[in-house]
Formats: C-alpha cells, sequence, structure tokens
C-alpha cells in the first residue's frame, strides 16, 4: 500500500506547492523507477486552481506522475490502493475555511470539504508549512489544533521560504511561537532562492536544476526536509 503525505496549512502563500512538488521528486529520485520502468511516485492536486497544476502543465517530463482530483472523492478516499505507487503527495488548496466550533469535522459542506476530509481520512503524516511572518501564526495553529491533532494524525512543521538576507529576526519569532506550543518542528529550514521561484515558470522541478552551486544549496534543503520529514513521522518517504 501506499504512504499518502499531505502538505496542509489553512493559509494560502506558504508554498505548498512549492514544498509538494519538490519532496515528491526528491522521493522519486531517491527511490528510483519500478520495474516497469515507471516511477513509484504519485502527487495529488485537491486545488483546481493551485500552483501544482500549473506547474505540470509546464514541466516537459516530471519524475513522478500527477493526478489533479479535486472532485474525484471516490478516487481520493483510495489513494493508498493506486497500483505500483509506493507514495502520493497530496497538495491542498491555497486557503482552506476552518471551523473550530464543528467538533470532528471543522470543514464546510462544498467540494473543498469533502475533498480535504477524503484526504485526511487516508493520510499516514502532515507535513504544515510556515512562513517566518506572523500573518501564518494563527492559520497554523487552526491548521495543527483544529484539524490534526483532532485526528491524531502526526504532523511535523517547517519553516518555509526564509530568506537570510532578511537576518534571524522573523525566524527565531517563528521558531519561538512553534516550540511555544509544543508542536515538532523540523530543524530544517527551506530558505529562499530565485530558482524556487522561476521554476515552475522555466518547467523545472528540483531535482532538474543546473548544476551550479545556488541551485545545490537549494537542493539540499528539500533532500535534508525529505530525510528528516521520514525520521520524525515515520514515513517511507
Amino acid at each position: 500500500m501506499a504512504k499518502v503525505h499531505v502538505v496542509l496549512n489553512q493559509k494560502g502563500g506558504v508554498g505548498k506547492s512549492t514544498v509538494t512538488v519538490n519532496l515528491a521528486a526528491v522521493c522519486a529520485d531517491v527511490v528510483g523507477l519500478t520495474s516497469e520502468g515507471q516511477p513509484p511516485v504519485v502527487t495529488v492536486s485537491i486545488d483546481p486552481q493551485g500552483s501544482a497544476v500549473w506547474w505540470s502543465d509546464r514541466v516537459e517530463a516530471l519524475p513522478f506522475h500527477f493526478v489533479q482530483a479535486h472532485d474525484d472523492i471516490a478516487g481520493l478516499s483510495n489513494l493508498r490502493l493506486i497500483p505500483g505507487v509506493t507514495d502520493v503527495w497530496v497538495d491542498t488548496p491555497g486557503w482552506m475555511p476552518i471551523l473550530s466550533d464543528r467538533g470532528e469535522d471543522p470543514f464546510g459542506e462544498g467540494d473543498a470539504g469533502r475533498a480535504l476530509r477524503a484526504v485526511l481520512d487516508n493520510a499516514d503524516d502532515v507535513l504544515v508549512p510556515i512562513e517566518p511572518e506572523p500573518l501564518s501564526f494563527e492559520p497554523t495553529f487552526n491548521t495543527i489544533e483544529h484539524v490534526l491533532k483532532r485526528r491524531k494524525l502526526p504532523y511535523l512543521v517547517v519553516i518555509n521560504n526564509w530568506d537570510p538576507r532578511d537576518g534571524r529576526a522573523d525566524l527565531e519569532e517563528t521558531q519561538q511561537f512553534v516550540r511555544a506550543h509544543g508542536w515538532p518542528l523540523a530543524r530544517t529550514v527551506v530558505r529562499h532562492y530565485k530558482v524556487h521561484t522561476r521554476a515552475s515558470a522555466e518547467g523545472i522541478v528540483v531535482t532538474q536544476y543546473a548544476k551550479n552551486r545556488v541551485a545545490m544549496e537549494a537542493r539540499e534543503d528539500f533532500y535534508r526536509l525529505a530525510l528528516e520529514f521520514q525520521q520524525r513521522t515515520g514515513a517511507d518517504a
């Protein structure tokens, strides 16, 4: 059965699609091809207007399979059963409502809510990206406290898109916020590089970056994050 890894945060603009696509690429690079010559990794988008869809349309040779499935509830309920697949990475909507007074079901009744429920019902683990800025704090709190903890899903928070040129104040404030709530925080910090922001327009993923120093540093963050995510959540990523 496949392992299902979900990248989730209520807040839009924290880089969920970039993280999903690049971790899927790293996973595919490490796992290799099946005996039939196919990648055993699938990226699933449940955001019909998400960056992952736009990205996949421009990459000439994705190192993994890509599926748009925001309206396929039956398929999302059977992600673990995809033949020949070891890992499924799910990109979630750029913004989602979380109704904290709904008990075990904090989502609305629309298609997005049904898709999210189907994905999380089949998730093995969740990665929660947070950008180093206070605007990310409340949505991250809602995501973890009102969704993940209620479902008792293993999760890891990762600080994404930190620009070292901005100094360490915002980074350290975000680290303190996460630790103050007792949430597991990745040691890996995904740094901001222009190569990441240009990648979707250029039709490449992180394993296809040019072989130069900056690209190697950018790739390193995702390889380290993939390994740490596997170790910290028990995932076979």
